[in-house]
């Protein structure tokens, strides 16, 4: 079952400013950018909590710029497409920006032993070719630790079909992990930093965002989202 209680919000805008300090990038350096495809039903989430430390442990890594997708506020013109051609123009713009990513965070509480349908159906649009070979990090919520099965059973296959890269290593949490919508079991912590450190050089390749125009000593800026 899920553990995201928070209400959603309205609308058809997904572009969310995701900002955090890192450490400062070396000059010229460019930055990841990270598209988060949020399956949860709800605005603010304990999946959004565990997303917002993925994106603040990866932010002293690299420099990033992030991007937001919440499938729950697409509205009609989504829910109602059964395919891509016929789709409507907003809709695939949304579905190009996950296309476009350096790096596709997959994220998603647990409902009855799966990910939500929204989710599902958002990946049903995405093109078949378009994640090959795509770095995807996958992440979920849940109730209980066995909910963490749905990473492996569900999840990653789906984009096993996508040809993706998946993260070796994916990252879930359970209601326990946080207070409100703050992650705070360091166990968590840890694991996403291992996820994360395994596949640094691998990022920082892919990385195609703009070029980092601060020095060493510089101040580090918020991370801010790239427009499609």
């Amino acid at each position: 079952m899920s553990t995201d209680t928070a209400p959603a919000g309205t609308g058809l805008s997904t572009d969310t400013d995701r900002g955090m300090a890192g450490t400062p990038p070396a000059l010229g350096r460019r930055a990841l950018r990270v598209v988060i495809v949020n399956g949860s039903p709800n605005e603010k989430s304990k999946t959004m909590g565990l997303v917002d430390a993925v994106l603040s442990t990866l932010g002293t890594m690299q420099p990033i710029v992030t991007d937001r997708i919440d499938v729950y506020r697409l509205g009609p013109v989504f829910t109602g497409a059964t395919d891509r051609e016929d789709i409507a123009p907003g809709v695939d713009a949304v579905l190009r920006r996950a296309e476009g990513a350096d790096l596709l965070i997959a994220a998603a509480p647990v409902f009855r032993g799966s990910y939500p349908g929204l989710f599902k159906h958002f990946f049903d649009l995405i093109d078949q070719y378009a994640l090959a070979n795509k770095p995807v990090l996958l992440a979920a919520t849940g109730g209980g630790e066995h909910h963490a099965l749905m990473l492996e059973h569900a999840m990653r296959p789906l984009f096993g079909f996508f040809q993706a890269l998946t993260i070796p290593v994916a990252i879930f949490a359970s209601s326990g992990d946080f207070d409100g919508t703050t992650l705070l079991n360091p166990r968590v912590h840890g694991r996403i930093e291992m996820a994360l450190t395994d596949v640094a050089d691998l990022l920082a390749a892919r990385a195609t965002g703009p070029a980092a125009a601060r020095g060493a000593g510089a101040e580090p800026a918020a991370v801010v989202p790239f427009s499609s």
